[in-house]
């Protein structure tokens, strides 16, 4: 299992339990002022799971969302793949990037990674990483207890370590969504939240020239993008966006000088 990191709750996160102290104080003191108070931390609940709802925020703690700086310095651009692995598109991926030098993170669904051991042994053979991408990938995440988080995430983290020789040391939850109990169960698992600098939104989008815009526009080193080859959208031709877009998302990098790269380049804290 990876190291187990301290957890330090958020400012914001401090300001909410405080302000929960501070009610039932109150309304210890004023018991007509309820109504203020209830409204208070309703708000407060509400403003919560907005937050939730933003993926890319770091209001509720750590978040990856660009390689650190020395990897910028180096023009490097971290590459993911989420949702897989997918018995058709995962090995097309894996030749393209192959021909390109590229290396990139792929951010798994256990339970599928479980029914494709063998795609999991060939995304870490040829020089890849498999990061935890939960264990069913449930629509219903960000509204989990904490009991029910550190199961999806820990029983994605065993499986996938099993699989892949080695823990993930990236979470990502499903559609970016969280809530704030995520963060100290992946402190207590020795994972960081990532998430991206931009996506193409290629599992929703069939126009791959839709979705390679939305990945190259203010293209830069140390940008994080974020594809699918599992849940991909399909074109007019019946292709996968994604076996579309990655060749020439992989050819304009090296247009530009810069490198696709996995999060193994990202150093530990």
């Amino acid at each position: 299992m990876a190291e187990r990191r301290r957890w330090t709750a958020a400012p914001l996160l401090r300001a909410s339990a405080a302000l929960h102290v501070a009610a039932a104080t109150g309304i210890a003191a004023m018991p007509a002022a309820w109504p203020w108070a209830l409204a208070a931390v309703a708000g407060n609940h509400a403003l919560l799971g907005a937050i939730g709802l933003w993926p890319r925020s770091s209001l509720l703690g750590p978040n990856l969302r660009r390689l650190p700086a020395e990897n910028e310095r180096q023009g490097q651009v971290g590459l993911c793949f989420d949702d897989g692995p997918d018995p058709e598109v995962t090995p097309v991926v894996l030749d393209q990037l192959d021909r390109a030098d590229a290396k990139a993170s792929f951010f798994c669904i256990a339970d599928r990674a479980a029914r494709h051991p063998d795609l999991i042994d060939t995304i870490v053979r040829r020089g890849h990483t498999v990061e935890n991408h939960s264990w069913h990938h449930s629509h219903r995440f960000a509204a989990m207890g904490i009991r029910a988080i550190r199961r999806e995430v820990g029983e994605a983290q065993r499986i996938l370590g099993d699989l892949a020789g080695r823990p993930p040391r990236f979470f990502k939850p499903p559609a970016g969504l969280r809530n704030p109990l995520l963060e100290p169960v992946l402190a207590g698992l020795g994972l960081r939240l990532a998430t991206w600098t931009r996506r193409g939104y290629d599992a929703v989008r069939r126009d791959p020239a839709e979705v390679e815009r939305r990945l190259v526009r203010r293209l830069g080193a140390g940008d994080l993008l974020m594809l699918h080859d599992g849940s991909a959208a399909r074109g007019d031709d019946g292709r996968p966006v994604v076996l579309t877009v990655l060749p020439r998302l992989l050819d304009t990098l090296a247009a530009h000088g810069l490198t696709a790269v996995s999060l193994e380049v990202v150093a530990d804290d």
